[in-house]
């Protein structure tokens, strides 16, 4: 294991699995439970770091697919690595790609070797392996690395799960013995569909080869919340208590709380910067369509507590009316808004974590809240 990573479990909720800690790796720290805005290429759509840590932003997401796609992990390195790139100081962590063995299952090929993907710029193929998704990440220098993975559908056939949870298996242990990088820690990624027998063996082998950390995998792919909400809890307790555990790609406010009752440590999801781009706001009530006419002369802010930009110099008529006329300060006032919005949620959730009141502090979100 890497051992600049520490992790110090220092709250456990007396009535359900849900837990504070924090996280230090490379100088950096970060207080969990945690969510990463998405900077896929290095960037969160339409916003500034520093406008990030306004709202309260510890650590991001990139991915290193899309930067070995453009520009290269080998220009990047050359440019200080990652976080001088993008100018952001916090925690990264970068997925390895095995998230588009699923998302660009049109123009990849499987192999037990890895995956060989066309470019969907110009055609041209990239072959991506456990060693070539290591190499990739150390050379980008993030904080926190993902093992390659091979992430299945769902629906998805037993058989077809299981052969998943193999590569997976012989592509993590590949990982470890490659990787190399001080002052990064490496995660291991549990996969397995929908299938509890599948799940349990894949997270008892990942924990048995002792990774920095470990992530859940393979949900947000097509499956209903039931199924969602299941892979969570029987996969949250088979990992280790000393280590962060990590629920890639989920989610919505109410996947995430409900996921915090399982113990998960850390999230990552598209969802406010997409939703506010598309002139939608997350608010306790839940979600704020802006574009709808009902906001034209509503005088009142997004949220009337929220200390956001948006929330504190803005209407939501000004802002109905800026994505009606396509001005980009809307979008860039809503992402603000939802990024706000999901920072203030988890540190309600830590506080109520510290206070012994998490579940009461679920409860009474998901009474108010409306998916609608």
């Amino acid at each position: 294991m890497t051992e600049n990573l520490q992790f110090e479990l220092t709250v456990q909720d007396g009535n359900s699995r849900a837990r504070c800690g924090r996280i230090s790796i490379g100088g950096r720290s970060l207080q969990t439970p945690a969510f990463a805005p998405v900077a896929t290429r290095a960037a969160v759509k339409g916003l500034l770091p520093s406008q990030l840590i306004e709202c309260g932003v510890e650590f991001l997401l990139a991915n290193a697919y899309h930067l070995q796609l453009a520009p290269g992990a080998e220009l990047i390195a050359g440019q200080g690595g990652l976080h001088d790139f993008m100018g952001w100081h916090g925690i990264i962590l970068t997925d390895s790609g095995g998230y588009q063995v699923f998302s660009l299952s049109d123009i990849n090929e499987i192999t037990d070797g890895g995956v060989e993907f066309r470019n969907p710029r110009d055609g041209s193929k990239m072959f991506m392996g456990p060693q070539e998704a290591v190499k990739i990440q150390e050379r980008l220098g993030s904080d926190i690395a993902m093992v390659f993975d091979e992430c299945p559908p769902c629906p998805c056939s037993k058989k077809k799960a299981g052969r998943a949870v193999d590569r997976t298996l012989r592509w993590a242990q590949e990982c470890k013995e490659t990787h190399s990088r001080e002052n990064q820690a490496l995660f291991g990624i549990v996969q397995g569909g929908t299938y509890e027998d599948l799940r349990s063996r894949c997270a008892q082998e990942l924990v048995g080869m002792g990774f920095d950390g470990y992530a859940i995998g393979g949900v947000s792919v097509g499956e209903d919340e039931e199924l969602r909400n299941r892979a969570v809890e029987m996969t949250a307790p088979l990992l280790p208590e000393g280590r962060p555990r990590y629920l890639m790609g989920v989610g919505f406010p109410p996947d995430i709380i409900n996921a915090i009752g399982e113990g998960i440590d850390m999230f990552d999801c598209v969802a406010p910067t997409r939703m506010g781009r598309n002139a939608t706001a997350f608010t306790r009530s839940g979600r704020l369509r802006i574009r709808n006419s009902v906001f034209k002369k509503d005088p009142a802010p997004l949220e009337e507590d929220c200390n956001c930009l948006a929330c504190t110099l803005y209407s939501r008529a000004y802002l109905h009316h800026l994505f009606r006329t396509r001005e980009m300060l809307g979008p860039v006032l809503l992402s603000i808004h939802n990024i706000s919005f999901y920072q203030n949620l988890l540190s309600g959730a830590r506080k109520a974590i510290a206070e012994n009141g998490f579940d009461e502090y679920r409860g009474l979100f998901l009474e108010n809240y409306c998916n609608c």
